[in-house]
């Protein structure tokens, strides 16, 4: 499977400049745990950076600062690693793995955000593969059995 077939579409990014409330607000209003930060390009939006919820609480939150001068691109993690649409899932899930991170960016062959997976996604994939091979086994079981008897 390819990442571009797996990954969620519906991205909720932000601007760099936004303020550190305004992100809050929107992953609040979205019900995402991320915002994927983007510069807007002649070819599209570019992700540049990643914020998350973590990087909210433990980071301006906890240290008492003003949220509505603070800009995501000040606390935003610019060490971002993305995908390509046609990666190979088994790729993305080792660059997962190897970096630590939850949420991978997906580009197009421009580096255009053109959507984002996320470990949810993934485990959300194996437990339907696994929904269909436990029922693949309960059928064969039942025909066997009924041709047992």
């Amino acid at each position: 499977m390819i990442v571009g077939e797996l990954c969620n579409r519906i991205v909720v990014f932000a601007g760099p400049e936004e303020t550190v409330r305004e992100a809050a607000r929107r992953m609040r209003d979205n019900h995402v745990g991320d915002l994927v930060v983007v510069e807007k390009w002649e070819v599209g939006r570019v992700p540049v950076g990643i914020v998350t919820d973590r990087d909210l609480v433990v980071g301006p939150l906890a240290g008492g600062e003003n949220l509505d001068k603070l800009r995501v691109g000040e606390v935003m993690s610019r060490d971002i690693f993305t995908a390509r649409e046609k990666d190979d899932l088994e790729h993305a899930l080792q660059t997962m793995r190897v970096n630590g991170i939850r949420r991978l960016p997906v580009v197009d062959g421009e580096g255009v955000l053109q959507g984002i997976l996320t470990l949810d996604d993934v485990l959300e994939h194996i437990d339907e593969e696994l929904t269909d091979l436990v029922q693949l086994v309960a059928r064969e079981q039942a025909r066997e059995a009924r041709q047992l008897t």
